[in-house]
């Protein structure tokens, strides 16, 4: 291939920067042409595009959001249109892309490869909830910065002897939650992935009490249930009062990670290798630390799952 496009689809994520700068530079180290596809599906269904070289990539590596813009794109669900976009894009003698994004990107990737065109898959999203990859690129960003307003809304806490409520971001999936509570030593993590006890939430905020214990922290995934109605099943269940911070989307934002730029990097890297090799429906991920890639159909048919076992930890540390 001797031209490539690349987009962002979806929620942004910190790092997506530094992945359009891999596969632009990794590109032109091969002699490739590549062309940013604005405004994401929607671009490229309207030919958005124009070519991206060297310096236009220079000093984003380290900034948040994405450089390519993103934008839901209802129509991209009908084929015409798909066909319209890869239309534009062979006229402009685009002969493969590389979508950047979750899971709904990685479907319209799907839907592109079946009509003949070359896409490969690198995930981003907050939500870490891509099956195939241990880590998407934002999502340690996004728990830092979940971190940070954790420690700072503590200080609160502690003032005001108080029982903070906190709303994390991630979908359906309970990564954020959980990886931010066991960092910042939340004393009750509750995620979608595993059924929560009321009682037992109660237990553990009374026995806190009981050892003069001033304040807790409630972390709550988003797509266990709003912040808002476990207040006030703690208030109806023991007369618990509590304070709700819905951090929302500041999680977002900020200036990615060191461990978010290298992983985007490599995996911009590689999805520019692939398409070379002549890849297509295929998606980078990384296991063990490990660069590796798959079929992008796997995530059809296989679930992200979250590590229970951080949150067993949890618990028994938050006794």
């Amino acid at each position: 291939m001797k031209r490539i496009g690349v987009l962002t689809s979806g929620g942004d994520a910190p790092g997506m920067n530094a992945a359009i700068r891999a596969v632009v530079r990794k590109g032109n180290y091969h002699g490739v042409e590549v062309y940013g596809i604005y405004h994401g599906y929607e671009g490229f269904i309207q030919g958005k595009m124009k070519l991206l070289d060297l310096g236009s990539v220079g000093g984003i590596i380290q900034r948040g959001g994405t450089k390519l813009f993103s934008s839901r794109c209802p129509q991209f669900m009908e084929e015409a249109y798909r066909l319209q976009g890869i239309q534009k894009m062979r006229e402009a003698g685009i002969e493969g892309l590389i979508v950047i994004g979750g899971d709904g990107s990685y479907r319209g990737a799907i839907e592109l490869t079946k009509l003949g065109f070359h896409c490969i898959g690198v995930p981003a999203t907050i939500d870490n909830d891509v099956p195939g990859t241990d880590f998407t690129i934002g999502f340690d960003t996004a728990i830092n910065t979940v971190v940070n307003a954790i420690d700072n809304i503590r200080d609160t806490a502690t003032s005001h002897e108080n029982t903070f409520i906190i709303e994390v971001m991630g979908r359906n999936a309970g990564d954020i939650a959980l990886w931010s509570g066991l960092a910042a030593g939340a004393e009750t993590v509750i995620i979608p992935e595993e059924p929560y006890d009321l009682d037992e939430i109660v237990e553990r905020l009374k026995r806190g009490e009981s050892r003069k214990k001033k304040y807790s922290i409630i972390i709550v995934a988003e797509g266990a249930m709003p912040a808002s109605k476990l207040a006030e099943m703690l208030k109806e269940k023991a007369g618990i009062e509590t304070r709700i911070t819905v951090l929302g989307h500041i999680q977002r934002g900020g200036s990615p990670t060191a461990f978010d730029r290298v992983l985007a990097s490599r995996l911009g890297a590689r999805a520019v290798e692939l398409l070379l090799e002549g890849k297509t429906r295929r998606a980078v991920g990384i296991k063990n630390y490990q660069v590796y890639d798959y079929d992008l159909m796997d995530i059809m048919t296989t679930k992200h799952k979250a590590d229970i076992s951080l949150y067993t930890l949890s618990k028994e540390l938050s006794i």
